[in-house]
């Protein structure tokens, strides 16, 4: 980076919400971002242990213009916590924006470069202050899908029509979530406790989002494109830039080693699409019970599987499952899986998830449907997506794990003429994403604009 003229170059503060499964993928964002603009520099402000998590040593081939800052989770020294659900949340929120200004303005001083644009999740509803404070863009993402995104745009709308008792009444009052009803919704979003941290978070957030410069999301236009107008149309600018992991493949994004054999092992198999690839992310944990009643459909079905399973979670496996799978070879556990590249082989025909929307996405860019199984936030709302929108899964039986409700599940989408239609659908999606990415495609063009208005340096409010 040229020392030249520092304070004519653009810095951009990122300010990342305590999730891994948000700051990874917004340090994902963040590297294409920097790999485009060599001479921007990026600070990405996180707690030290989510940074920890999403700077890992894979990662190190992130570009030079990306520096991390920690700052404080805000928990005081010898806290003793009580048990108050999000505790953790609401100390972290209490202390941010302290803690945030206070890495922004170190950044600024060690870089010798003033900000010029802060690029937050969406959750860090502060950003439209702090932004304001400097005279700077605010550029907001959200980490999950349009539909998701909507749903909260609406939220306050919603409460005013539907009335109590209602609950199962569909939206169809809002574009493209006429399937979904309030049911589907999380808790404390219009229902249950609307005074929870995360309640009075999503309440500033979505009250803030329309005066960002620019909102942006990892999905493509053509997913659904009543919702892409809808919410253009909300904000000053909307940007779909995804799926990320398509984007630019050839950007130095590591996604780790298979260092279990995976990709070797699909390629033994003789059957395309007769795979069943089985991960709940980083959070999402199936009771003891459902554990079990996975491993057992999985062993009565014989559908050949890969099952990314935490290694201290195997000890809820039923007696001799490990053994057996070892002694027949029909599948194979691991502690981590490189997804992206699973769900891409031709091999793999379904995808048990939760739900969450970067899984969802990476599913779509491999065609591969879905078996569903929501478990908390959002993850609902998208599962109705998939069954009852666009038609690309199923939702398991009763929402919870049990032998029969997964074979059942896997009957249908491997052998079944429903299943088939399943299958056409999730390959159309699939040539939607490719074309998305593409030189030509609306993800391609909104990366460029949204690329633009990051590394601006000039900016009038």
């Amino acid at each position: 980076m040229s020392k030249a003229e520092p304070q004519s170059q653009p810095h951009i503060a990122v300010l990342a919400f305590p999730y891994p499964t948000h700051a990874s993928p917004l340090l994902s964002l963040i590297t294409r971002l920097a790999v485009a603009a060599p001479n921007a520099l990026f600070s990405f402000i996180g707690t030290a242990q989510c940074n920890t998590t999403v700077f890992t040593p894979t990662s190190d081939q992130r570009p030079p213009n990306i520096i991390p800052y920690n700052i404080s989770d805000g928990v005081p020294v010898g806290y003793v916590f009580t048990g108050k659900l999000h505790e953790d949340i609401e100390l972290f929120l209490n202390a941010a924006d302290r803690n945030f200004r206070k890495a922004i303005d170190a950044a600024v001083i060690e870089s010798g470069r003033r900000l010029s644009c802060l690029v937050t999740d969406a959750f860090i509803w502060l950003g439209k202050e702090m932004a304001e404070d400097r005279n700077v863009p605010w550029i907001a993402f959200w980490t999950g899908g349009p539909n998701s995104l909507a749903a909260h745009v609406y939220t306050d709308l919603i409460r005013e029509r539907i009335q109590p008792g209602e609950e199962n009444r569909s939206l169809e009052f809002i574009p493209g979530l006429s399937k979904l009803t309030v049911a589907d919704f999380p808790e404390g979003t219009v229902l249950g406790n609307l005074q929870s941290v995360f309640s009075v978070m999503q309440r500033r957030m979505r009250r803030r989002l329309p005066k960002a410069a620019a909102v942006f999301i990892n999905c493509f236009e053509e997913l659904d494109r009543d919702i892409t107008i809808d919410l253009q149309s909300r904000f000053k600018k909307f940007f779909n830039i995804g799926p990320l992991n398509m984007l630019s493949p050839s950007l130095p994004v590591s996604v780790g080693d298979d260092k279990y054999g995976c990709l070797p092992w699909l390629d033994k198999q003789k059957k395309a699409a007769s795979v069943a690839y089985i991960g709940f992310g980083s959070a999402a944990k199936p009771s003891p019970k459902e554990m079990v009643a996975i491993a057992e459909a999985l062993e009565a079905s014989k559908v050949p599987f890969i099952w990314s399973i935490k290694e201290n979670l195997q000890e809820n496996l039923p007696n001799g499952f490990l053994e057996r799978i070892k002694s027949n070879g029909n599948g194979m556990l691991v502690d981590w899986a490189p997804q992206v590249k699973v769900l891409g082989h031709e091999a793999v025909g379904v995808f048990v998830t939760h739900c969450g929307w970067n899984s969802i996405l990476e599913s779509v860019a491999g065609g591969v449907p879905m078996i569903g199984r929501p478990f908390w936030g959002d993850q609902g709302i998208d599962g109705k997506m998939i069954e009852d929108v666009w038609g690309i899964g199923v939702i398991v039986e009763g929402g919870i794990f049990t032998k029969n409700a997964l074979m059942c599940s896997f009957d249908l989408i491997l052998t079944q003429e429903r299943g088939k239609k399943i299958r056409e659908k999730t390959a159309k999606l699939k040539q939607l994403t490719h074309n998305a990415v593409g030189p030509r495609g609306s993800s391609k063009r909104n990366f460029d604009s949204l690329l633009q208005l990051v590394v601006s340096t000039s900016y009038e409010a």
